[in-house]
């Protein structure tokens, strides 16, 4: 029987034995009534470290995004996004159906954002315009193959966002591996976004979670968004210390995804089906098959041979590397890529 070999999604991670002591020996209380410490230690360690002034933590990336877009707009406002962007493309119709708000598109390089973009579509103050009121950027960009902003990026789009006096957040789902790829330090974004979101159970490793940060007067609101939409959890503090855990022990380690998934993308571009592959930066690897080939095909024919995937588009597929994928199974992946008759 052939290995399974998981690139789907950073996301099927299972908590390594560290992880597990960690989590069994946490100290918990009811955390909607503010007593459970170690989701409080868990909300503290990352706002201290992005020099943010408080956290909250929430089952899910989509409710710190969706929450920090309800804080950030008003009904009838609207949200300027890219259009790959996964809080328009994949958090179900949220930014309509939570916040009453309309998303304006943008289409940047590989979902990369500028002020050049986002300046000409920030509507003027008529009755006739939803009223622009918050830019989202995402880091790294999923649908731009886990493509990083730099901080000189950031910067110029926070300036034009303080002049036109919009808020700026942050769906920084996989913002660690930009981190750990770019050398940028976490302080530095505090200064930058008004809201940012941290999800601790891709490439981070831990079964459960995202934490928003933000200011203290935000996430006092944010607090009453995730009671309505049912994220207030109880002793959570179980889920909480795996963030913790992962925190101090699996950021580091992603580098080795990241070089992973770079020397998959090396098989790839040396094969026959294979039309295109993104430049990889981190732990994505997205690449087009030739137009001979569909790529549901393309991946049930990886699924014969054990390596589980997924399409983006009908010629696009994604691969994605992680904590469960050891340099041998990476070997064995790129034996089968190379041999894969289509």
């Amino acid at each position: 029987m052939e290995p399974k070999l998981d690139f789907r999604s950073d996301t099927v991670t299972k908590p390594t034995a560290g992880m597990l002591d960690a989590m069994m020996s946490a100290k918990v209380g009811d955390d909607v009534y503010g007593e459970d410490e170690t989701v409080h230690a868990l909300e503290t360690k990352l706002a201290t470290m992005f020099h943010m002034e408080a956290g909250l933590f929430c089952p899910s990336g989509t409710m710190t995004n969706q929450i920090a877009i309800k804080c950030f707009t008003q009904p009838l406002d609207e949200v300027i996004c890219d259009q790959t962007a996964h809080v328009y493309r994949y958090e179900g119709g949220g930014i309509a159906y939570n916040s009453m708000a309309s998303a304006r598109l943008l289409y940047g390089e590989r979902g990369i954002l500028t002020p050049e973009l986002i300046e000409p579509e920030i509507n003027e103050d008529n009755i006739h315009y939803p009223k622009t009121s918050l830019v989202v950027l995402e880091n790294t960009v999923n649908k731009g193959g886990g493509k990083c902003y730099t901080l000189e990026q950031i910067e110029a789009v926070h300036n034009l966002c303080n002049i036109k006096g919009l808020k700026l957040h942050l769906d920084g789902a996989r913002l660690f591996n930009a981190l750990v790829a770019t050398g940028d330090k976490a302080a530095t974004y505090g200064h930058y976004f008004d809201g940012i979101s941290i999800c601790l159970s891709k490439g981070l490793g831990a079964p459960v979670g995202s934490v928003l940060l933000g200011s203290n007067e935000m996430i006092k609101q944010a607090k009453r968004i995730r009671k309505a939409l049912g994220g207030g959890m109880r002793q959570a503090g179980f889920l909480a210390a795996a963030g913790i855990y992962a925190l101090d022990h699996h950021v580091n380690r992603l580098a080795e995804d990241h070089q992973h998934a770079k020397a998959l993308a090396n098989a790839l571009a040396q094969t026959n089906y294979v039309e295109k592959v993104m430049p990889v930066e981190t732990n994505i690897v997205l690449f087009d098959v030739v137009n001979r080939h569909k790529a549901e095909d393309i991946v049930k024919a990886f699924g014969r041979k054990g390596i589980l995937c997924n399409t983006t588009s009908a010629k696009t597929i994604r691969l994605v590397t992680h904590l469960d994928v050891s340099p041998v199974m990476i070997d064995q992946a790129i034996e089968v890529i190379g041999k894969l008759e289509v």
